[in-house]
């Protein structure tokens, strides 16, 4: 029940009307028994520092921020995490004493279900695509210590741009960069392969990032990573399983990074299980 009393937590974006976030918070703060309501907040980009001004006005706790602001937010925030400082993103701010403060929970978020596997110290890891999902995967990869991070795309400028962008990382990473033609040979190497593009989900549901008769190059015992959640799961999964290698889908990386950032504004424990589950109602992934 909201009162008067009811702290306001939420997500900006534009469009927001597709987010799942409202979703499985709401879910969890239900089962943790709080007095907080996360919303839908659409924010127009030329409207951001407006925005800001309001939830400082009206006490939002925190909030959580999806395209297009995760880097026109940076300006405005007092204080940058190393995490976000790293990924030059963020997706998870809270209010301060000294104004708003972010942090990028999309790091620790893909590397949770990673975290169940050993061994990273030998693991060649492969990136399909060199957007902003995929700094959020090199700076996680470079946090479990992969000896050797291949980034995959089709164009050579975005490219060079994205290597150099690491350059005065924080982080040591170690990082090469390949044209897309390159990918059969970096396939035996790939104990981790990962796909940050969009293809695969809707409307492209039957389409996989890698040609189906690659994914034989992939060495045992590896790992191919999905960060779209939906279709479950997509080809690129599936060619990936039917091969033997352990498949992980974007929901898990959802619900973990939704779990870190709840618990950084609330302060307390979070019921991970809930959210995953509310999800997988929500998405008709529980049958």
């Amino acid at each position: 029940m909201i009162t008067g009393k009811t702290k306001l937590l939420g997500v900006i974006g534009y469009p927001i009307e597709h987010t799942l976030s409202p979703t499985m918070h709401n879910a969890a703060i239900a089962q943790m028994g709080l007095d907080y309501v996360y919303l839908p907040l659409p924010v127009p980009p030329e409207r951001l520092d407006a925005a800001l001004e309001g939830f400082a006005a009206i006490g939002v706790v925190g909030f959580s921020v999806t395209i297009p602001h995760k880097q026109a937010i940076l300006p405005f925030l007092s204080e940058i995490t190393p995490e976000a400082q790293a990924v030059g993103a963020v997706n998870t701010v809270w209010k301060t004493e000294a104004g708003w403060k972010g942090t990028n929970t999309d790091v620790a978020g893909f590397i949770a279900p990673l975290r169940a596997y050993d061994n990273w110290g030998d693991r060649a890891a492969v990136v399909l695509g060199n957007g902003g999902a995929a700094r959020a995967v090199v700076a996680g990869l470079a946090q479990l210590g992969s000896p050797e991070i291949h980034v995959v795309g089709r164009t050579p400028e975005k490219l060079d741009a994205f290597a150099g962008s690491w350059k005065n990382s924080p982080l040591d990473v170690q990082l090469n960069t390949h044209d897309w033609d390159e990918l059969p040979n970096l396939m035996a190497d790939a104990k981790l392969l990962v796909n940050t593009t969009p293809v695969g989900m809707s409307p492209q549901v039957d389409r996989s990032p890698v040609e189906p008769e690659l994914f034989d190059k992939l060495p045992p015992n590896s790992i191919a990573y999905d960060l779209i959640y939906t279709p479950n799961p997509t080809q690129f999964l599936k060619f990936a399983w039917e091969r033997g290698a352990t498949a992980i889908d974007g929901l898990e990386m959802l619900v973990r990074q939704g779990a870190i950032a709840l618990e950084i504004w609330t302060g307390q424990e979070v019921p991970v299980d809930v959210m995953r589950q509310r999800l997988k109602q929500h998405l008709g992934l529980d049958r």
